[in-house]
């Protein structure tokens, strides 16, 4: 399984597995564009069980925050490792998504 998915109020949380890259990105990202079709416009990814995130990985996130925040939503990150945070602190994603400590507070500020 690439990630796991789960819905909390209007909220959809994606738990991608150990690894966002190349090869787990395009399910992610087919599921994620899929229930953003469907309606979705809030979207937290939980990175509790992510140890790695690719270019392949980060691009599912801009994607996911370009086609929500077309539809007023927003996408927040939560419980990135330093290695994630690194990563995303590097390509200058924390200025396209929240990222915060907890699931609670991602959720709150999307």
């Amino acid at each position: 399984m690439t990630a796991e998915y789960r819905e909390k109020g209007d909220v959809l949380i994606v738990i991608p597995s150990e690894r966002l890259d190349t090869s787990s990105a395009p399910g992610v990202e087919q599921e994620v564009v899929s229930r953003i079709d469907a309606g979705t416009v809030k979207i937290v990814f939980d990175f509790e069980r992510t140890k790695y995130v690719s270019s392949a990985g980060l691009r599912v996130v801009l994607k996911a925050a370009k086609a929500v925040g077309k539809k007023g939503g927003g996408v927040a990150v939560c419980r990135a490792n330093s290695h994630v945070k690194e990563v995303f602190e590097l390509s200058g994603f924390q200025m396209v998504v929240k990222m915060e400590k907890t699931l609670d507070k991602a959720m709150a500020v999307i």
